[in-house]
């Protein structure tokens, strides 16, 4: 563990930890919105755009040399509820420097003022628009992880060109969350806390069902479906959501890459400016979508 990491976990041990547990959505938003501003800075030369697919506002972040295709089509975290393409561009800023290819970041409609199945509605939208011209490769952190994979198993149920491949950091595949770590990691995850669970899914689903694969991914169909790359850190509340996942996908003849990692935070690969793990992670991810 890098002297970076070990202070980091502290930090958000410390501080952010407490606030997500307690903060309102709409603090929430304009607290992540401040800070990504703050710390989380795209490589000089970095090209933003905006843009409507399939009548969904995304934003391009192309690094300097990135070529047309393929895309990165990347899903935001923040449970559905806060986050934005503005909060996570730094991040796929990078990776588009390390793979040359351009990313795009869909602004998916947010609970509670958009409730489920809104944003898988929006995620197959920009996904029809983006395929129907070129070759795709879906991404996602923590509930963009999990929309991540719902929508591979929406492209696999309707018969859909498929992506080229699927990676995930941190990914919530797991609406009714079953999974052990839930309980066993709450007070060694250094950021996520499972008292907010119920308020949350409240947000989000409200009354449908918590083990509809659109929502949890966990319980889809992924028969024939392209690589997929996952990574988790193994003192996460999520942890199990990537394990289970990929156990799934196994059994379905899937080929896929889970790294469980220790001691890191969620989606720590946003912290790619100043911890070492990240670019790391980053710069692991790259290799496999260079491979595809």
């Amino acid at each position: 563990m890098s002297w970076q990491l070990a202070l980091l976990n502290r930090h958000l041990r410390w501080f952010e930890k407490p606030a997500l547990a307690r903060h309102d959505k709409d603090r929430l938003r304009r607290s992540f919105a401040f800070k990504s501003r703050l710390y989380f800075h795209a490589p000089f030369g970095t090209m933003f755009q905006r843009d409507m697919l399939g009548g969904v506002p995304v934003q391009w972040a192309r690094a300097r040399g990135a070529r047309p295709a393929p895309v990165l089509l990347y899903f935001h975290g923040g449970a559905y509820v806060f986050g934005t393409s503005t909060t996570h561009r730094a991040m796929l800023a990078k990776l588009s420097a390390l793979t040359g290819l351009p990313a795009c970041l869909p602004d998916y409609r947010l609970a509670p003022e958009h409730r489920f199945p809104a944003q898988i509605e929006d995620a197959l939208a920009a996904y029809r628009a983006l395929r129907a011209a070129q070759d795709v490769i879906i991404g996602g952190d923590s509930a963009g992880g999990g929309l991540a994979l719902a929508l591979l198993h929406e492209i696999l149920a309707q018969d859909l060109a498929p992506p080229l491949g699927v990676f995930a950091f941190s990914p919530l595949t797991d609406m009714t969350y079953s999974g052990a770590s839930v309980i066993e990691n709450d007070t060694r995850d250094c950021v996520l806390s499972a008292g907010r669970i119920g308020e949350m899914l409240e947000m989000f689903l409200g009354t449908d069902d918590p083990r509809d694969p659109r929502a949890s991914p966990l319980f889809g169909r992924f028969t024939g479906a392209p690589p997929v790359w996952m990574t988790v850190g193994d003192t996460e509340i999520l942890r199990d959501d990537a394990l289970r996942m990929q156990a799934a996908l196994e059994v379905q003849g899937v080929q896929g890459v889970l790294s469980v990692k220790p001691d890191h935070p969620h989606v720590w690969p946003l912290f790619h400016n100043v911890l070492p793990e990240a670019g790391a992670s980053l710069r692991d991810l790259a290799g496999w979508i260079r491979s595809l």
